[in-house]
């Protein structure tokens, strides 16, 4: 059972306190299992100025081009604070930025998680379908991903690029959008830090490992298309996501390109 499972098995009651001093850790990610949790009972075990961590948590922290989610904590006395930012430190504790200072008489005390789930499912699809764009362009034209920006009306791409023509751009939408309608599943899974090590495959880009928790790397799997290591969130298939659409291209160098994206 994994940290994630074994936490998220517990069940608390709203507003109650513990009767000790909670332990701050790693916290449990819930954005990474499998079936969506976009909201939580969580317990308190952290709190410094405006901000506040809890000992599982469903908001993604940011990372690999996504950007972190915002929403709602809910505290038993009634009161709620929005929810900016959230960001992982180096202990693997998941820190939540408030829209204000913190309640500092909390700590223990189990408040209710709510993410923005326009916003993440909007993400989830351009994340998603950057996945495709970047494979089709790896093994069609040996293009390497540079940098990434998710958002959620539009996205963008860099992609180290050489021979690069307009003419190009059909088809990388014709590519996409013919693996979008054939509604593959979705599935992530992790393997050892020393079996990533040794399957190139699962690189998209060169400059940027990445994240790695307990040995373990997180692979998300496009069945009969694609599997790359990643660490953010997905959809649950291909044919959630919608039509992609290349709408603007800038140079960012000789062989250096971005792509920006729309989905429809």
């Amino acid at each position: 059972m994994s940290v994630v499972e074994s936490r998220n098995s517990a069940h608390f009651n709203f507003g109650h306190k513990l009767k000790s001093s909670p332990i701050m850790s790693e916290t449990a990610r819930l954005y990474l299992l499998d079936n969506p949790v976009y909201s939580a009972d969580a317990i308190i075990v952290g709190i410094r100025d405006n901000e506040m961590a809890f000992h599982q948590s469903p908001f993604y922290p940011g990372g690999g081009g996504q950007p972190a989610d915002e929403g709602e904590v809910h505290f038993h006395d009634g009161t709620m604070l929005k929810i900016v930012s959230a960001y992982s430190d180096s202990e693997g504790i998941i820190w939540h930025k408030l829209i204000s200072k913190a309640p500092q008489d909390v700590a223990g005390q189990v408040a209710h998680l709510k993410i923005d789930t326009k916003k993440r499912l909007a993400l989830t699809r351009y994340h998603t379908v950057l996945h495709i764009l970047n494979t089709t362009a790896l093994h069609t034209y040996n293009a390497w991903i540079t940098g990434v920006q998710i958002g959620t009306e539009y996205s963008r791409i860099d992609f180290k690029f050489e021979n690069f023509s307009p003419e190009i751009v059909p088809v990388l939408e014709e590519s996409v959008n013919n693996v979008l309608t054939k509604n593959h599943p979705i599935k992530a899974y992790y393997i050892s830090e020393d079996e990533f090590s040794s399957r190139t495959d699962l690189l998209r880009t060169l400059t940027v490992k990445p994240p790695i928790h307990n040995n373990q790397v997180r692979v998300v799997e496009i069945e009969g298309f694609d599997a790359q290591a990643c660490g953010g969130t997905h959809v649950h298939s291909t044919g959630e996501i919608g039509r992609l659409s290349i709408f603007r291209i800038d140079n960012k160098g000789r062989i250096n390109k971005r792509l920006y994206i729309r989905l429809e």
